[in-house]
């Protein structure tokens, strides 16, 4: 698990590839907290992004399933008026966005090491 700076590169790329398509998303949002829009994706981020590195699937339900196991069956807004939230239904491009930032590091990590090579 990594620690909360960790996640700020995927909390930029969630913001710009994600919340810029939520429906449900208030204006002046994201952040949506501040603005009184509970959203899952802003209150579960490491949870989501954890879980994105722990599945591994073609397919979306693997991650639907775990998330709805691991994250919204711990959910202090489980069936209350702000479920379901985004987390959801935006879930695909969660998961992209997860993985592009996970190929962009590996780049970086490939370009510094092969910087360092004599």
């Amino acid at each position: 698990m990594m620690n909360k700076a960790e996640y700020g590169e995927y909390l930029n790329e969630i913001r710009n590839e994600v919340c810029s398509r939520c429906v449900e998303k208030p204006e002046g949002g994201p952040p949506c907290a501040p603005l009184g829009k509970i959203c899952g994706v802003e209150l579960h981020l490491g949870e989501l992004v954890d879980a994105v590195h722990g599945v591994h699937s073609d397919r979306i339900e693997p991650y639907l399933d775990h998330n709805r196991a691991d994250i919204c069956q711990s959910c202090a807004f489980l069936h209350s008026e702000h479920c379901p939230c985004p987390m959801d239904t935006l879930a695909v491009l969660v998961v992209e966005a997860v993985e592009t930032i996970d190929a962009r590091r590996a780049q970086r990590d490939n370009l510094c090491a092969a910087h360092w090579v004599i």
